[in-house]
């Protein structure tokens, strides 16, 4: 996915309704895991690593203590 198309993407986006926000962190990992599926089904590996670089932050961090 081009640079172009990425930003065509969320300027589509944007005139949308606003999303709801996710409840809790597993919500988002959910919303964001589906995205880095359709986009890696659409060949857009540029967004995918994107949202793979999303996904990582998303995920929970346990400590042991």
């Amino acid at each position: 996915m081009t640079m172009l198309s990425l930003r065509l993407s969320r300027a589509l986006a944007q005139g949308r309704a606003v999303p709801e926000r996710p409840d809790d962190r597993a919500a988002l990992l959910a919303t964001l895991l589906r995205k880095r599926a359709a986009a890696y089904n659409a060949g857009a590996h540029e967004l995918e690593a994107l949202l793979r670089d999303q996904i990582r932050w998303a995920l929970p961090i346990e400590r042991e203590g």
